[in-house]
């Protein structure tokens, strides 16, 4: 099993490639399947999770090409050759469960695996069931397998979310863009990769307004086209290596990065002391000298603060000059890297959904494990500013969302190198 070995102590300094985001590409590749010519998306990023995907649909009868000198990935679904995505594969990872939408909208039926992914909670799939069934779905739950059927068609519906999420708002709109009719989603996810999909989903010929607001309005058609599509940069690493920067000392240029998808980040880390200005190649980070300053957060839905960045930014807290309080209200259980962080000296209280995070004037490097895919890269970022060598074990969590992190770091001036246990 691979780990990362990193001496803190370097400065970052340099250029870091923002790639296309996991959290939209995952989406788009099951957006594949609704259509029987092929989907090109540019800008894909080559990570554990989007590998998963593809063999997933290669499953389902769509072939599947990597152009990895291009990032790019070529999908064409023209027959689809099994309507079923079993557990051993949609166990690996969450964003799998979504080829449920797809497949019952072209098929008319499908049977899926209930998901899996990281542990940070429950997670239920409960508002994208209820919206297939709101469409007109025959919906059953037997042996862990989901099995929906519609075989006259989805219908156009009108749907309220009892509250605000994600993966049910992107689910359910795949599979309404060949629903009779028109369907409604309010209170809807406002999240940069909602709108991302929505733009791909029109490029193939769908019809839907407003993705990017509470209320997404989505016109069914009779058959969608392929498409090319570029993925849009990813906010998270975006935000991961804003951190990384801002924890570390120096000055990195984000190139690519879309500097409006972040502005809750910047906001806290401009109080906390770095410099964080839109640049014209992407976003330009920036701090050098003295300690940052503690600041307050509280997870909430986009535009608010992102909890993928909640465990970085704790590690960034833990070096402030006071004390910082941080609230997580999307998930539960997602503190799981404060005792990490602990061992190298961080000062953390953990009260059911609130941290409280006491700055300390330095770290030291220690042996620390990955527990989720955010939190191992939380332990990467406080390893660069610790004194000494910090050790991150079981990274296999970190390749599911970051591609090529070490070199990427790297080139900035951090000594970072994985090691391959034998």
């Amino acid at each position: 099993m691979d780990r990362i070995a990193i001496t803190g102590g370097s400065a970052l300094n340099g250029v870091i490639p923002i790639y296309g985001a996991k959290n939209s590409a995952l989406k788009l590749q099951a957006a594949a399947l609704l259509s029987p010519e092929p989907l090109v998306l540019e800008n894909m990023p080559d990570l554990a999770d989007t590998r998963f995907m593809a063999q997933l649909l290669a499953s389902l009868g769509v072939e599947v090409a990597w152009i990895k000198e291009a990032r790019t990935l070529r999908l064409h679904a023209a027959e689809i050759a099994s309507t079923i995505a079993p557990y051993d594969q949609v166990r690996k990872m969450r964003a799998s469960f979504n080829v449920l939408g797809p497949l019952l909208a072209r098929v008319g039926h499908a049977t899926v695996s209930l998901p899996g992914g990281c542990a940070i909670g429950a997670r239920p799939v409960d508002l994208h069931l209820k919206a297939f069934e709101a469409m007109g779905a025959d919906i059953h739950i037997e042996q862990g397998y989901v099995k929906a059927a519609a075989l006259r068609g989805l219908k156009g519906a009108e749907i309220a979310f009892p509250f605000v999420s994600v993966g049910a708002t992107e689910h359910a709109m795949l599979a309404a863009v060949l629903a009779q009719g028109d369907t409604v989603l309010r209170n809807a996810a406002c999240e940069p990769e909602i709108a991302d999909l929505a733009d791909c989903l029109n490029a193939m010929g769908a019809r839907i307004e407003g993705a990017g607001s509470p209320e997404i309005t989505v016109r069914g058609v009779a058959r969608l086209a392929g498409a090319t599509h570029r993925v849009v940069s990813d906010r998270i690493e975006t935000g991961t290596y804003a951190l990384a920067a801002a924890a570390a000392g120096g000055d990195v240029l984000l190139e690519g990065a879309n500097f409006h998808h972040n502005e809750a980040l910047w906001a806290v880390m401009k109080a906390a002391g770095a410099s964080v200005e839109e640049a014209s190649r992407g976003v330009h980070v920036r701090r050098r000298g003295g300690r940052v300053a503690p600041v307050d957060i509280e997870t909430a839905p986009y535009p608010g603060f992102p909890t993928d960045l909640q465990a970085q930014t704790m590690a960034l807290l833990c070096l402030a000059d006071g004390q910082s309080r941080i609230k997580e209200t999307i998930f539960e259980n997602r503190f799981m890297h404060a005792p990490e962080l602990a061992r190298l000296g961080a000062q953390i209280a953990v009260h059911g959904n609130e941290a409280v995070v006491t700055g300390v004037e330095r770290l030291f490097g220690a042996p620390v494990m990955a527990t989720d895919l955010r939190a191992s890269v939380s332990l990467v970022i406080a390893g660069l500013a610790a004194e000494g060598q910090t050790v991150v074990n079981r990274v296999y969590h970190l390749d599911r969302g970051f591609e090529r992190l070490e070199a990427k770091l790297a080139g900035c001036g951090a000594q970072i190198e994985r090691q391959r246990e034998d």
